[in-house]
Parts: structure tokens; sequence; C-alpha cells
């Protein structure tokens, strides 16, 4: 059987019932390639009590875990929630085509944490991601899911891709707005949602830029649709 185990937000955030579940596992993987792990694998290690393998993208398209699942209890670990990312509903989709077990073990992701900032989850609309520019290729695909949800007042969470630093990501965020002549009046940046280190800054780019230097990864963009008073209320305390 191959389990997929959501690792939440944190070095604990993992449930009882994943600790469970890998300790039925002949062999423990850490997917590594939807996200840059935020914590120490020896940490990590020590709260399972098992050996972690870091798995890349190449390893699950070549279904070499699902081989593996077919003969023995194998678990990939997933920061956050397991199926947060839909690259992880193909997994499911090999298990189903090769007649192998799986079963899913939830737990939080980083759409349930921003809910600390006050704005009501149910009023986000699309989820998008920003990836980082190169030299010939610069999409700004993930501002016309904000403008979508803008023309229907809904709240927008943009994804920063791994390796971008928060000071090119405001640049990207501020050209796409120019170059689409979208109107950005505020937003609010979350960093290592579900942690201790847990930061929100809310703000024009300019004064989010004075705020923040280094910050601690991850971390994504949110930019507020039309907001009932207590969600201003709320947001207005960063």
């Amino acid at each position: 059987m191959l389990y997929l185990i959501g690792l939440g937000l944190n070095e604990k955030g993992i449930s009882l019932e994943g600790i469970e579940s890998i300790k039925k596992c002949k062999k423990i993987y850490l997917e590594i390639y939807t996200i840059d792990f935020p914590y120490s694998i020896d940490k990590l290690e020590r709260e399972i009590g098992k050996k972690v393998i870091k798995v890349y993208r190449k390893d699950v398209e070549s279904e070499k875990l699902i081989k593996e699942a077919k003969n023995e209890n194998i678990a990939l670990l997933i920061y956050g929630c397991p199926l947060f990312a839909t690259t992880h509903i193909s997994i499911i989709m090999d298990c189903l085509k090769n007649k192998v077990k799986y079963q899913v073990i939830y737990s939080a992701s980083v759409f349930d944490a921003i809910a600390e900032s006050g704005l009501q989850l149910y009023k986000f609309g699309k989820i998008s991601s920003m990836p980082k520019w190169q030299k010939n290729f610069t999409p700004d695909s993930f501002l016309e899911f904000v403008e979508q949800n803008s023309s229907i007042k809904a709240h927008s969470v943009i994804l920063v891709d791994i390796g971008l630093e928060i000071e090119d990501a405001l640049n990207q965020l501020e050209i796409s707005c120019k170059n689409r002549s979208f109107d950005l009046n505020k937003i609010l940046v979350c960093c290592s949602l579900g942690t201790k280190e847990s930061e929100f800054y809310y703000g024009n780019i300019d004064s989010i830029r004075k705020k923040i230097k280094n910050i601690n990864s991850p971390y994504c963009f949110v930019i507020p649709g039309e907001m009932h008073f207590i969600e201003k209320e709320s947001i207005e305390r960063f």
C-alpha cells in the first residue's frame, strides 16, 4: 500500500494517524519537488522514528514508488496537505491504474492557516502560483486569476515558487500589475504559517519592502477583495 501523508505546517504537524501509518511502512519518502522542505530532516526523522529518503519529481513520474508499493507498505510524506498540489493527484491515478492500494492522511495546509489573518476563507477565489522569472520567460498569468477574483470581489492567494526571494517576488508582482494595468492597493504577505515564527505583513508594496528584509520561507501573497469591517479591522493589525 502507498500512504500519502500530510506533514502539516510545522515539525509536529503530522497527525497521530500519520505516525501510526508510518510505523507500518518499510520505506519513508519525503517529497521535495513541489516545495523546499523548510525544516530539518534530522528533526523530522527523530519525530517519526524512521529514516527518510528524499524523492524528486523524476522518481514519482517513473512510478518508482508505485512499483514498490505493490509488494510492501510505502509512505510518501508531503509538506502541508497531501493533495493541495494538484500534481499529487497523478500519484493516486497511477495507483488506480496499477491496482495498488492507497490511503490519504490529511493535515493542515497553508490555506487553512491564512484564516489567522482574519480574512474569511469562503470569500477566497481561485488560487494561483508565481513562478521564478527567467531572462526570456516572464509569465504573469498568476495575475489573471487575481483579476478574475477581483471582478467578483473575492480574495486571492498567490503561492510563490521555490527559491524566489521576497524582493524578487514583490518586483514581479509590481511589474505584472503595471503591465496588465491592474490597480493594486494593498497586499498581505504571510510567512511561515502554522509555526512559532508565523508572521503577517500588510500594506502597499513600498511599505512591505520597508518592513521586510529577510523572511522565513515558505511565504505567500494574499490580495484582499472586498472586506467585511471585521476582516478589515483584523488585517490592519499587521
